[in-house]
This record gives C-alpha cells, structure tokens and sequence, in this order.
C-alpha cells in the first residue's frame, strides 16, 4: 500500500509503490470483480467488497477500461512483466463494444446497456462513448501490434468526425437562446488524437494538424489571462455568461486534466510555449481549486466567487485528486521549481489517508469537503479502472524520469 510522504521525497521509491498500488491492488481489483465471464465486457457498478450492485454497463467505460488494460499491458511488458490476464480482459471489451455499443439504426453509441448488451440510454447530446472507444483501441493495437485494432480506433474517431459535421448532436441550451461552447470537447479530441497518433505513424502528421487546431480553439476561447482562469463554458466569442450559474462555473480537476495534456504534448514537441501554457493553467486552477482548508481539490468553483449551485459542488471526488497528482509532476518535470514537489506531496498525501481502501482494495471515490466519507461504493457509471490506474501509470512514468 502506498504511503503519506513524511520527509524525503524518493521517486524511485514512489514509483515502485505506485506501481504496487497499480497492479496488486486497483487493477487485481477489476480483474477479480468486474469482468462479466458470462457476456463480457465490464461491471463498474460495485460495492465496496466488489459485489456487482448494479448489472447495467456504460459504453464509455468499456472503451476506458480496454485502455487502462492494453496501456497497463503494454508498459509493464516493457519493464518485463507480462500480465495475459488484462489481455484477456481486453479481448472480452474490445468484442463487447463491437457486438453493443453501436446502434445499428444510425452507426451512434450508447451510453449504457445492459448486462446482456440490449440499449438502455443513447445520449444524443454527446460522443464521448466514441472518445473512449477510440482511444482502447488504440492501446489495444499498440499492446498486441494488431493493425486491425488500430483501424478500428480510427473507426470511431471518424464516427466523430461525422457526427459534428451531420449536426446531429443536440447542444445542451438552445441554440438561438443560448449557444455556447464547451472545454470538455476539444480537450476529450486532443486526447483521443494523441492516442491515435501513438497508434499509427502513417497517420502522425495527421493527427498533428488535428491537435494543433484543438490547441488553437483552446487557446482562444477557454484561456482567460485576465481571469486568471481556465473556463469550462463559454459564448461563442469566449466571454463569460456570468448571468447564469453554468457560464460562472469553473471545474479546476477537468482544467487541471487539460493543463497536463497540454503539458505532456509541449514535452513530446519540445515546444516551451505549450510547456508554459499548461504550467500557467495548472497554477490558475490549483490556487482556484484546491481547499486550503481541509486539503484536496474541490469540484467546482464560480469563477466570481458566488455561491454554488450544485450540491455536490464542494465534495472531493477521487478523479480531480489524480489529475492534480499527474499535473504537479510534469510542471516538476518542466520547471525544477520545488513549489510542484510541494504540491504533489500535498495532493499524494491527501489522497492516500483517505481514498484507498486496504481492507477491501481499490479506493473509495466520493468524500464530503471535510474529508468524511459519503459512500463506500467502489464503481458506478463514472468511476472504474481508468482515473486511478492512469494516475498510477502516468506518474510512475515520470517518477522514472526524475
């Protein structure tokens, strides 16, 4: 089990324990209690022994888990350790969503089903199903060299493509009354192509030219230097709506995920200007986020410092908590500033007295502003094997590098 950082920081010591944490606790966790023998893919909805509490399965998270298992498979195989255990979960995933996710009536994906594959919610307004499905095949082809997974992942992104260019999607407000865009859309897209670029060499310098406008669209409307702030709605123009709760709201774990990515993509270029952009992001939505209170980031903020509105809108989820965790460690990597260090020490310590669960494995995901916990349920439609275990992958990588 991963321990509280007391004194000396030791990266190779932490990577060793993440990497522990990883395969002997979250993953052996799926592995043992997820994983459906009798109609594949995977249950998330567990309670905190891995009982099965609710038997329908969201799309999304078969395409995240098949990540989290090809990535996992893949990285440890390079260090010399070969788990066919996640390839078999990848099998059973990959051959859920291809026989499932779909609707044949209109080539869209679902959002949930039900244990047998038959459709339950199709969520109009979205494609993040075809996101994730993208981005676990991708891993897939790139963990057992198959070109036929890759095709695949590329499959679904051009449903992507297709979807925004049929406009098909049905935006959240009304178009004429409230139109508005969105930071989840480019920044899901810039994952997903940076995956697919992973994947296929022949395709990188397209991948790019698709990255490079994402980082643009970003750049123009969700930046704010003057606010400080990295808006997660905004007008077309990029202002804020601040006569409504949704224009003023700020999510500092979903900006924070966006500054890493940007972050990873400024190292991969050597490109100093992105590396800036997303330590500048990072440090905007920590002093914005994180609770000087009672520790941890909190989930969501109104970007002037109105009351919020959602009643969840001060609790510490785990997800943000691991997107802070991988963020302190590549502005550490980029800048040397002791200040990241600080930070992920704060956050790793935060996390560990609290989210991981060592009676029964795995890590508990819903805790109120004071650090009580709210629910002892392991998984649901939006926590499974990918926050957690990319955060332990993620920083294990780094850590290495340190």
């Amino acid at each position: 089990m991963t321990k509280r950082i007391t004194n000396k920081f030791s990266p190779a010591v932490l990577a060793a324990e993440y990497k522990d944490a990883l395969v002997n606790d979250v993953l052996t966790f799926w592995i043992s209690h997820g994983i459906d023998k009798t109609y594949g893919g995977i249950y998330t909805g567990l309670d905190r022994k891995g009982n099965i509490i609710e038997t329908d399965k969201s799309i999304w998270f078969q395409g995240r888990a098949l990540w989290t298992f090809a990535r996992a498979y893949e990285m440890l195989a390079l260090r010399g350790e070969i788990h066919e255990e996640y390839i078999d979960a990848c099998r059973s995933l990959s051959d859920f969503i291809e026989r499932f996710g779909t609707d044949k009536s209109d080539g869209r994906m679902y959002f949930r089903v039900a244990k047998d594959g038959k459709p339950v919610i199709k969520r109009i307004r979205y494609y993040f199903s075809e996101t994730f499905a993208a981005i676990g095949f991708a891993a897939f082809a790139r963990a057992v060299k198959n070109a036929d997974y890759e095709k695949k992942a590329f499959s679904y992104f051009n449903k992507i493509e297709a979807i925004k260019k049929s406009g098909a999607l049905v935006p959240k407000f009304d178009a004429k009354t409230r139109s508005s865009r969105s930071f989840g859309e480019p920044m899901i897209l810039l994952n997903t192509l940076s995956e697919l670029r992973l994947a296929s060499n022949a395709k990188k310098s397209f991948c790019e030219k698709k990255i490079d406008a994402l980082l643009k669209e970003i750049q123009t409307y969700f930046i704010r230097p003057d606010l400080q702030a990295v808006l997660e709605q905004c007008a077309p123009d990029g202002s804020v709506q601040s006569e409504h709760f949704e224009g003023r709201l700020l999510n500092p774990g979903h900006a924070i995920e966006g500054a890493w990515f940007i972050m990873k993509e400024g190292i991969l270029r050597g490109d100093e200007n992105l590396k800036a952009l997303g330590v500048r992001m990072f440090d905007w939505m920590w002093t914005r986020g994180w609770d000087k209170k009672y520790g941890g980031i909190i989930y969501f903020r109104d970007i002037e410092g109105k009351s919020g509105n959602e009643y969840w809108h001060d609790m510490k989820f785990w997800w943000p908590q691991c997107e802070a965790l991988i963020a302190s460690l590549y502005a550490y990597k980029i800048t040397g500033d002791a200040e990241y260090r600080k930070r992920f020490v704060l956050v790793h310590n935060y996390f560990h007295e609290r989210f991981p669960d060592e009676k029964y494995g795995e890590c508990f995901g819903y805790f109120h502003r004071d650090g009580t916990l709210s629910t002892d349920v392991k998984g649901n439609m939006y926590k499974g094997p990918f926050h957690i275990p990319r955060m332990y992958m993620e920083c294990m990588e780094l850590l290495e590098t340190i």
